[in-house]
């Protein structure tokens, strides 16, 4: 299970500018804003954007300056994987290590879509039993009931992140993990896809 909710990308201006820098054609943009307030690109500014994206690394640097926010619901075992991504990419995470016994224990708090019936019965025990150590520690206090909390605590638990990044990064992230075994990674692919010209920016396909 991954979710992704404020889901925003900016400074399309300012990128497509700069990247009429290195031949001085800035006098052939032509892009603006709609009523909504929202970018869109011309016609010349689309084709100079598209070519630069085609052309690699070196030419597309204006993607880098296409920044995207967005707060990602996920579980552990999801963001193990994430984190690989670090050049470019900032996150800031709910807190395990101080909010994991402020509210009870539930399924919903865990990534359990693809268990059967059996498993989800075991899966239950687990809850059940993360409950009790919850309830001892906020009754003692004692440290010991946290770190059991810690050191049990499934990879399957969903933590919320809000991260920022750019459109080079997900060019990366999208095309190394768009056919990946785990279908998290299938979801935020299609959260990527409908960004604002995402066909033509990062899938290109």
């Amino acid at each position: 299970m991954l979710r992704i909710d404020h889901l925003y990308a900016m400074n399309f201006e300012n990128a497509i500018r700069g990247a009429r820098n290195p031949m001085n054609s800035w006098a052939r943009m032509d892009s603006g804003y709609d009523e909504n307030g929202n970018f869109v690109f011309g016609e010349n500014d689309l084709s100079l954007a598209v070519r630069l994206r085609k052309a690699g690394g070196d030419h597309r640097k204006f993607l880098r300056q296409i920044f995207v926010t967005m707060d990602i619901t996920a579980p552990m075992y999801w963001w193990k994987e994430y984190d690989t991504y670090k050049v470019g990419t900032v996150a800031n995470s709910t807190s395990t290590m101080h909010k994991i016994t402020s509210v009870p224990f539930e399924m919903a708090h865990f990534s359990c879509d693809k268990m059967d019936e059996e498993t989800r019965q075991h899966m239950q025990a687990v809850i059940d039993y993360l409950e009790v150590l919850r309830n001892k520690f906020i009754t003692t206090k004692e440290k010991q009931y946290w770190y059991d909390i810690i050191q049990f605590l499934p990879s399957s638990y969903q933590q919320m992140r809000t991260c920022t990044m750019n459109y080079e990064n997900l060019v990366s992230i999208y095309h190394a993990r768009k056919n990946h075994k785990l279908d998290e990674w299938h979801t935020f692919c299609d959260y990527v896809r409908q960004l604002p010209y995402a066909d033509e920016l990062i899938v290109c396909e």
